[in-house]
């Protein structure tokens, strides 16, 4: 009998050898821990990327809209049969290509613009709630919304102008210049810095009015459709969220296209040509608001109305998803904290 036997190794208190348990032969490692939420400067480098890229895409996938939108505006008595007409024009005189005209500034300037607009709202819209205590901007919070989007557009706006002037340009005279970098070249060397920036004023008067509303009545209306629900917004799919996101921006983009039409009107107008020297931006939107009257000043409303609901409703939608794919989800919400 082997004195290795079991019975001997028990015997004599020996334990018998063990087979390796599966977690002895193949060790499990702790859990990775979740990387911690974004904060500071970190979150709201995430906000300005997401706004960055849900303003570039859905601006420039909206171009030949654009386009279409500003020719009826600069030249009524040509484009005057309705935007479906006005796509039809533009094709059968300059080609399909026409309708992409000024892709690269739209893109690149709602980019920077995008970046400036959603990042500095949820800045501004913090940097409000520390000053005046979360009860009361939650008690006013439609104010709160109002303030810190006018702010965050006004920012926005300076980085947005010159490349919207090139962009008008590009639509409004075709063959100006060959693209964005050309068009940008050119008016530097014949204009300066005040060829950019001659439709600032025109432009704060468009963006910010239509950048207050956009976000107010969104905040708003996503916060009265929510309730419909009967649920709290985590409780809700992705796929309704991103429902309820679109719903409650074409309801924004409308309010924010109607308060905006007549600014929008004289910025391509004031951006079409060089003003007459010694002649003020003042004077001239005055004069040109003179000669448009109420009916030229809302030209092009339906297409504006389609063209601005459907990039808002896209505007919050890709907004709200990137954000959780950046594990950027930590913004202040008013509407929750109201509950």
């Amino acid at each position: 009998m082997s004195f290795n036997s079991p019975i001997f190794q028990h015997l004599n208190g020996a334990q018998p050898a063990r087979k390796p348990t599966v977690n002895q032969a193949f060790p499990i490692r702790a859990p990775v821990e979740a990387a911690a939420a974004p904060s500071g400067a970190d979150l709201y480098a995430r906000f300005a990327f997401a706004g960055a890229v849900c303003c570039a895409i859905t601006h420039g996938a909206l171009t030949p809209v654009d386009v279409v939108k500003t020719r009826i505006q600069l030249e009524p008595e040509v484009y005057n049969k309705g935007m479906i007409t006005g796509f039809r024009q533009v094709v059968a005189k300059e080609g399909a290509g026409a309708l992409l005209t000024g892709f690269g500034p739209t893109a690149a300037g709602y980019f920077l613009q995008g970046a400036f607009k959603f990042g500095g709202y949820e800045f501004w819209k913090k940097t409000i709630i520390d000053q005046v205590g979360l009860e009361t901007a939650t008690a006013n919070r439609g104010a709160v919304y109002l303030v810190a989007s006018g702010i965050a557009e006004f920012f926005a706006d300076i980085a947005l102008c010159p490349l919207e002037a090139t962009r008008i340009r590009l639509v409004s005279q075709p063959g100006f210049a060959n693209g964005l970098l050309g068009g940008f070249a050119k008016i530097a060397r014949e204009e300066g810095l005040k060829g950019f920036y001659s439709g600032f004023g025109p432009i704060l008067f468009k963006q910010v009015p239509y950048t207050m509303a956009k976000f107010a009545v969104y905040e708003v209306a996503f916060e009265k459709i929510v309730g419909l629900t009967g649920k709290p917004k985590e409780q809700l799919s992705p796929g309704l969220l991103t429902s309820l996101n679109l719903g409650s921006g074409v309801l924004a983009g409308f309010a924010a296209a109607f308060i905006s039409q007549p600014a929008d009107t004289l910025l391509s107008k004031i951006n079409k040509t060089k003003g007459a020297p010694g002649e003020g931006v003042t004077s001239r939107l005055i004069g040109m608001a003179k000669q448009l009257g109420v009916r030229g000043l809302f030209g092009g409303m339906t297409a504006r109305f389609v063209m601005i609901g459907t990039l808002t409703a896209g505007q919050f939608a890709i907004y709200s998803d990137i954000k959780k794919a950046l594990n950027a989800t930590q913004g202040i919400e008013l509407a929750k904290a109201a509950k």
